[in-house]
């Protein structure tokens, strides 16, 4: 493949101002990740501060429902509560090694806010959070915590107030502040080498889940299954897995609520390729090419667009990707909690959602493995205003 791209996707489209600070974030991803003391300070983050390895739960009381054997990545264990502590640790950590002193990160759940202030505090790292202003309305535990961790917070009031328009505010603000300012890109989207970089550092999830899938069953999962909105905690459990031609790997995406018109997520389902956030991938987008507004009651899928790799995982077929709408997702977060005593995250609720309304393709007796990415505790708001709708 062309450096930068995955099959036509990728790219680096952006404003020449940027070009520097990117590529010297591609030379210190050469020089700097490969070695010895760097993966060595980085696997004592993750297990001592993160809390890795995550553990691998298998459900009893829905695999029994289902016919099949349900197994959960535990990623809602970590410090923070979510995946997003594992890419925010070594982006955090090279932008130390580079001579950073700061970061600045775009958030939409907040989730991305809240890692990445963790680690720049253990870091000692200066922190800014871009973040829409209807998230801040509707993920405000997560600012008051992002607060708590030294960061700032900075709401975006331009456009549809969302992730969208978060990232572009940090981008821009990334233009002024390069010298010492390193931009820990929450997802994997963005321009090269972001991708890359995402995918490098949320691999984790994917490797320990394969090696423990091995040791507790002795055999890999017949199909793995993340939620997808810009794609990390999907492409963190898929890359591992792609080789494997005998795992079917399924992305859910987030369908809003079903209704002819409705705002949705679905960029690989229902877009169009296109340029967004230095990168050519599918967008929502108009006739005109205009950035359509997405949603979700979702937060951390509420994208327009989602990160190339997972563009040409779709177009080569290597990857199945579904939708799961709100009502869906809400009913599925029920389940989990009361069948297994496990609140999940809106995002992961709607992968457990697609398992849950298409169970008959399941063969019966196989092993689905679903990415848990994260933990319910910062949508509960949300949850119980639609529940009491």
């Amino acid at each position: 493949m062309r450096k930068g791209y995955f099959g036509d996707f990728g790219g680096c489209f952006v404003p020449e101002l940027l070009m520097p600070p990117l590529m010297e974030l591609e030379q210190a991803m050469a020089a700097i990740l490969p070695s010895e003391a760097f993966q060595s300070e980085l696997r004592s983050l993750l297990k001592d501060f993160a809390g890795r390895e995550t553990p691998l739960t298998f459900c009893p009381a829905l695999s029994q429902e289902l016919g099949f054997e349900l197994w959960l990545k535990r990623e809602d264990l970590l410090h923070t509560g979510a995946h997003k502590i594992n890419n925010t640790l070594g982006q955090a950590l090279l932008a130390k090694h580079m001579g950073k002193s700061a970061l600045i990160a775009e958030t939409g759940a907040g989730q991305h806010g809240v890692a990445a202030a963790a680690a720049a505090a253990r870091l000692g790292l200066r922190c800014t959070i871009y973040m829409g202003a209807e998230d801040v309305e509707r993920q405000s535990a997560n600012v008051r915590r992002i607060k708590l961790l030294g960061a700032a917070v900075r709401p975006v009031e331009s456009g549809s107030r969302t992730l969208k328009d978060a990232i572009n505010a940090a981008l821009r603000a990334w233009i002024s502040e390069q010298a010492d300012t390193h931009y820990c890109f929450g997802t994997a989207a963005g321009p090269y080498p972001f991708p890359d970089l995402v995918r490098e550092f949320q691999s984790v999830i994917g490797r320990e889940a394969r090696a423990q899938m091995l040791e507790r069953t002795g055999a890999l999962p017949d199909y793995a299954v993340a939620a997808v909105g810009g794609g990390s905690n999907a492409i963190g459990m898929f890359a591992p897995f792609v080789e494997d031609e005998s795992v079917r790997l399924i992305g859910v995406e987030a369908g809003g609520t079903g209704e002819p018109g409705c705002l949705h997520s679905a960029a690989i389902n229902f877009g169009r390729p296109g340029v967004l956030h230095g990168e050519y991938t599918m967008l929502l987008q108009d006739e005109d090419g205009q950035i359509l507004p997405s949603g979700s009651i979702s937060a951390g899928l509420d994208y327009p667009g989602v990160g190339p790799e997972h563009a040409f995982l779709h177009r080569s077929g290597r990857v199945k990707y579904g939708i799961a709408y709100d009502h869906e997702a809400l009913a599925a977060f029920q389940k989990l909690c009361r069948a297994e005593g496990i609140l999940p995250a809106l995002e992961s609720s709607h992968a457990l959602a697609w398992v849950l309304e298409h169970r008959e393709e399941f063969r019966p007796g196989s092993r689905v493995l679903v990415n848990l990415s994260g933990r319910g505790d910062k949508d509960m708001d949300i949850i119980e205003r639609a529940l009491g709708a």
